[in-house]
């Protein structure tokens, strides 16, 4: 990084100034939290919003929820998950709705809008299934609010080279 002025904002690797583009993730951070709370999860804490983003421009937006024509949670009045004693982090596949992220590249896809060199804005850190997707996808780089249990997505996050900022919410949320 260089130095701009003699301030204490600096520039990336692409001569953005670090405080312009922090400006404008917590502004799709902001989206994401909004795309969030149409979530029809009801596990306390896990409603997940996901925001992908290029060129400043949002080009999808997902949340989790049961697949179309699929019964949601909120719907069936329960979680599968809890009624199955499954620990948050483990098995996302038994589960009634897709994740927010996986929802977001659907709907580029179904779009036919390309996500490469995209950024993801997601209120929590992706798992190891939609962390496969967003690298297969050509994302390059993520920024969430929120830690999730799943330390294998990490590592596979770094050995592709993607870049994860960690931009929590505002205390008490």
């Amino acid at each position: 990084m260089s130095k701009t002025d003699r301030t204490t904002d600096y520039t990336d690797k692409a001569g953005i100034s670090l405080q312009k583009r922090l400006k404008w993730d917590r502004r799709f951070m902001e989206v994401a939290k909004v795309v969030s709370s149409w979530s029809t999860c009801i596990r306390n804490g896990r409603q997940v919003g996901a925001v992908i983003v290029r060129d400043k421009r949002i080009i999808a937006t997902g949340y989790n929820g049961a697949p179309s024509g699929v019964l949601s949670c909120v719907e069936r009045g329960e979680c599968l998950r809890d009624k199955l004693n499954i620990a948050s982090g483990t098995r996302q596949e038994m589960c009634y709705a897709t994740h927010a992220e996986q929802n977001a590249l659907v709907q580029a896809a179904k779009l036919g809008v390309s996500v490469e060199g995209a950024t993801i804005y997601v209120t929590h850190r992706p798992c190891t299934i939609c962390t496969k997707l967003i690298i297969n996808a050509g994302i390059k780089r993520i920024v969430y609010g929120f830690n999730y249990p799943d330390e294998f997505s990490v590592k596979l996050l770094n050995e592709a080279g993607i870049e994860m900022e960690y931009l929590p919410f505002d205390k008490g949320e």
